[in-house]
């Protein structure tokens, strides 16, 4: 399966446009016909995800978009007309969850090319088909990277705009074929929204992400993507449990139980990835790679297991029984408490400052992890309370963040000393290992060397909310 990352910026060209001279090499025309599959109420289309098989000069093939940040993942995979593949499909299952595809648009495009600086403009005209006959009629301007950076993309959109182009509405051509609009963002949150509210929106948005980086996570090219569907599923079960007070305990407690379950099932996959990039970059350091060999491919093969585990639980009827109760998450069952959310934050931060406050040189790593649970819970929950916060709320945010990471030095050291004992079957490897727990060593104690500072600045910050 032929994978890329296209980042592009698209412009809407006036009546007459005409492409300014940019001094770059105009590519031969291209011609297709691209045919968009989607369910009936276009699921796939309203979160942002294109499947369509396109045909050019004879041959076919099944493309895949999902989007990533600013930019959007793109999977080619050959196939028949008739059904897309199952490699493709496969990695929509959550989106899916059992609703059949069906051709939804048919678009005949001739593009122009000219690439210049690193990037690509395109210009497309496309006709819309019903049957035979065109439909409708529109012109799009894009301006893609192909491996140049944001400034030469910038610089070029600049050209184009000069020229006579303007801002388009971003929309994908499927969208302007169907006329459709594109999906409003969160929406806006002040000070004077109900915390129910604001909850509500907060849930949703998280959800939102969990959906958002299931296919990456399925395909597993960019560890990142585990990464983040791990910490929205974090962040949603601790939003459910800041906002109990607000919350029916017998939606959102059941609700949190899945997530728990989910969570663990995400777990040791993102943990073995993180353990084995960072063992990557100590063996390179010590050059003693090739006498540690069977540590990493151990934990390959436990991390390839891992993988499987996670996919297996993606594709369980219990995750997508989850996925529906998520799609429903924004309109919590209430209790009718309107506690402010600043409020629940300040209760958060109490008990996470009582077990800070304990932390000393003496304390086991057991009471240095249970501090930051707690401390990842006072976080969040000024996340969840932003928009009462302010900017001191983001403050603390980023003060919490800190030392967050230098407690979690300490947890990630101490997991990475206990695998790096337990590996040890001969001498050569003896050797090595010692090196390396050294070395876990020495990293917990140069953040325990900086956590006093982390530590004040947190409560300076937390200070000015009190």
């Amino acid at each position: 399966m032929k994978e890329l990352v296209e980042r592009e910026v698209k412009l809407e060209p006036e009546q007459g446009f005409v492409l300014p001279e940019l001094g770059g090499e105009a590519l031969p025309t291209r011609r297709f016909v691209s045919t968009y599959h989607d369910t009936p109420d276009l699921a796939l289309a309203h979160r942002g995800v294109t499947l369509r098989y396109r045909v050019e000069a004879g041959a076919g093939v099944w493309q895949l978009k999902l989007p990533k940040g600013a930019a959007r993942i793109e999977l080619e995979q050959p196939g028949t007309p008739a059904r897309p593949p199952l490699e493709l499909t496969a990695l929509l299952l959550g989106h899916l969850r059992g609703r059949s595809l069906e051709p939804v648009a048919r678009l005949r495009t001739r593009r122009e090319v000219v690439r210049a600086e690193g990037a690509e403009i395109v210009d497309d005209a496309v006709a819309v088909l019903a049957g035979p006959r065109v439909v409708a009629r529109f012109r799009e301007l894009e301006v893609e990277l192909v491996g140049g950076d944001e400034k030469r993309l910038k610089r070029l959109e600049k050209e184009l705009r000069r020229a006579g182009a303007s801002s388009a509405e971003q929309r994908p051509k499927l969208f302007r074929a169907l006329n459709l609009v594109v999906p409003s963002s969160r929406p806006t949150i002040t000070r004077r929204t109900a915390p129910s509210i604001a909850t509500g929106v907060a849930l949703a948005e998280q959800a939102r992400r969990i959906l958002l980086h299931d296919p990456g996570t399925r395909l597993g090219s960019d560890p990142e993507d585990l990464h983040q569907m791990r910490v929205a599923v974090r962040r949603l079960r601790a939003f459910l449990r800041v906002g109990r007070p607000l919350l029916e305990q017998s939606w959102s407690e059941p609700l949190r139980e899945e997530l728990a379950w989910l969570g663990r099932s995400l777990g040791p996959a993102r943990d073995l990835a993180v353990l084995l990039e960072h063992l990557d970059g100590e063996l390179e350091a010590l050059d003693e790679r090739a006498r540690a060999e069977g540590l990493v491919e151990a934990l390959r093969g436990e991390q390839a297991e891992a993988r499987r585990e996670v996919v297996a639980a993606l594709s369980s009827d219990r995750y997508l029984a989850l996925l529906e109760r998520l799609d429903h998450v924004g309109t919590p069952e209430l209790t009718g408490d309107e506690t402010a959310l600043s409020d629940l934050w300040k209760a958060a931060w109490k008990r996470a400052r009582k077990r800070l406050a304990r932390i000393d040189a003496r304390s086991s790593d057991e009471q240095l992890h249970d501090a930051r649970i707690a401390l990842k819970r006072a976080r969040y929950a000024a996340e969840l309370a932003d928009h009462e916060l302010g900017k001191q709320g983001v403050r603390f945010g980023k003060a919490a963040a800190q030392l967050q990471d230098v407690l979690g030095v300490n947890q990630d050291a101490s997991v990475a000393e206990e695998r790096i004992r337990a590996w040890v079957e001969t001498a050569d490897e003896g050797v090595v290992a010692g090196q390396l727990v050294q070395r876990e060593r020495d990293r917990k104690a140069a953040a325990a060397a900086i956590r006093q500072v982390a530590w004040k600045d947190l409560k300076r910050a937390a200070k000015k909310l009190e």
